[in-house]
């Protein structure tokens, strides 16, 4: 099984690459026309810049997704409709924004039907505490997935940042695929993804030539914590915390920050701990280095915490993992020294 898993891997991964490469270079003159990224407060960049590629990323993800499976043809190889549709309405949601700023509450409410409509896709047998009422576990899922969403979205502020992020989450999602610990479905769509941020990457190395835009960023992470849901649901919950800790940690710190200090934390800033490493002298190829190197040991202790069979190794790799987190987002918010 894990050797049909490989296969199918690679059969997803290697096409949805080179769709999103040469979807997104086809994309850019047009995006470069109707949906021009301007520096605002939140902006990293100084020049204007096209966005909207998330439009060749979930593309190609889709599309690899759905012909392996449909050329499996295996009755345990399906994802549910819903979760197709709704990453195409949080796509279009997020589109829309892209062009013209959509309010608030607006956003919130469609973006939150998006992710309602995956938590009631899951089966009813996909339990994460089962001494936890279920209208309860289900209604903390859809709080966790519309953050998750929205998280995502706010630390996508910075060149290759989130190719940083998910490439390593969707990295050890396929490896732990192949090691039986998500269906093959679940796997198949964790390489595309793979695949179309590799795709991508060159198109947003430093200096980016164009963005990924609110139509990646935003249904990127409904289909990330989608697959991460299908792992906790295996009750490999620090491995599920683990592969996205820097993104969860940096983002709800953030927010929490922000609120206590009674800032408009729903207003574009630049205080997220990537965003104030530029400021504070890291060159922004140091900061998604180091991100990517973090990320790199979090996909690591996650494959452990997933082999080992002690529920206090994995507990430990998960602090281990926090620590590192930590003290890389210590290294972002202090000056860094001339001569480092």
């Amino acid at each position: 099984m894990a050797n049909s898993q490989s296969l199918l891997s690679f059969a997803a991964a290697v096409p949805a690459a080179l769709l999103s490469g040469v979807l997104t270079w086809a994309l850019r003159p047009l995006l470069r026309r109707i949906a021009l990224a301007r520096p605002n407060a939140r902006s990293s960049h100084r020049e204007p810049t096209p966005q909207g590629a998330g439009i060749a990323v979930i593309a190609a993800t889709l599309v690899a997704t759905a012909a392996v499976i449909a050329f499996a043809g295996a009755a345990e190889m399906r994802i549910p409709l819903t979760v197709f549709g709704a990453t195409l309405f949080i796509a279009a949601i997020g589109f829309a924004d892209d062009i013209h700023s959509i309010p608030v509450v607006p956003r919130l409410s469609l973006q939150g039907a998006a992710v309602a409509a995956v938590i009631l896709a899951a089966p009813d047998d996909l339990r994460l505490v089962a001494s936890c009422p279920f209208w309860l576990e289900r209604g903390l899922l859809f709080l966790a997935g519309l953050w998750f969403v929205n998280l995502v979205n706010f630390m996508d502020g910075l060149d290759l940042m989130t190719v940083t992020e998910i490439v390593p989450i969707t990295g050890a999602l396929v490896l732990l695929g192949w090691l039986g610990e998500l269906p093959a479905s679940t796997t198949v769509a964790a390489a595309a993804l793979f695949g179309a941020m590799l795709g991508f990457a060159p198109f947003n190395r430093p200096v980016a030539k164009i963005f990924l835009g609110d139509v990646g960023s935003l249904p990127i992470g409904l289909l990330v914590g989608w697959c991460l849901l299908q792992l906790a649901g295996q009750q490999q919950f620090a491995a599920a915390l683990l592969l996205p800790l820097y993104y969860l940690a940096d983002a709800t710190v953030t927010l929490a920050r922000r609120i206590a200090k009674r800032e408009p934390f729903w207003a574009a800033h630049r205080t997220h701990f990537y965003q104030r490493a530029t400021d504070n002298g890291f060159s922004v190829s140091r900061v998604v280095s180091e991100v990517f190197a973090l990320n790199i040991l979090l996909a690591t202790l996650a494959v452990g915490a997933v082999m080992t069979s002690s529920a206090t190794l994995a507990t430990l790799l998960l602090i281990a993992g926090g620590i590192a987190t930590a003290l890389l987002m210590h290294r972002f918010s202090r000056r860094r020294p001339s001569s480092g």
